[in-house]
């Protein structure tokens, strides 16, 4: 029984290896699909000023915005890409200079900035963020927050080359 179950197996396995190398008589590596740039989100541009200062922090702080950016297709982490950042905050509107600043990615891709508390405008509590700079499409994101009490907001950015 033990002999006629490894056949089994060994057709099954055999058979299974044949389907997934073809013709070609190669065991091929599975293949990601890779990622799809981030598109625009609708009101994402809304009270942006081209060329915020970099900053560590805007305001006073206690609300962290975080994220990654990654390159459309592989995945791979960005280091140093600028990510804009503004939103209506408890020290101002995201119309204000001040309620605006921007930050670099870190060697992982990572960004973190705090900011002041973000609180609803239009009903919504939501922040700002875009990617601006050159080597990659501009994309600009207005990502929504479940609750107004939340203490952070994450966005993640996949960018396509130009």
């Amino acid at each position: 029984m033990t002999d006629a179950l490894l056949s089994r197996r060994s057709l099954i396995t055999q058979g299974a290896a044949v389907v997934a190398t073809g013709t070609s008589g190669l065991l091929l590596p599975a293949r990601a699909s890779g990622l799809v740039p981030t598109p625009s989100m609708r009101g994402g541009s809304n009270n942006y000023r081209p060329g915020a200062p970099i900053v560590d922090q805007i305001g006073g702080g206690g609300f962290w915005m975080t994220g990654t950016v990654r390159r459309a297709g592989d995945g791979a982490p960005l280091p140093g890409q600028r990510i804009q950042i503004w939103a209506h905050t408890t020290e101002g509107h995201e119309r204000d200079p001040h309620s605006h600043g921007a930050t670099l990615t870190n060697a992982k891709g990572e960004f973190r900035l705090e900011m002041p508390q973000i609180v609803p405008a239009f009903g919504q509590p939501h922040g700002h963020l875009a990617y601006d700079s050159e080597e990659f499409e501009t994309v600009f994101l207005r990502p929504v927050m479940s609750s107004a009490k939340d203490k952070t907001l994450a966005a993640h950015f996949v960018l396509q080359p130009l």
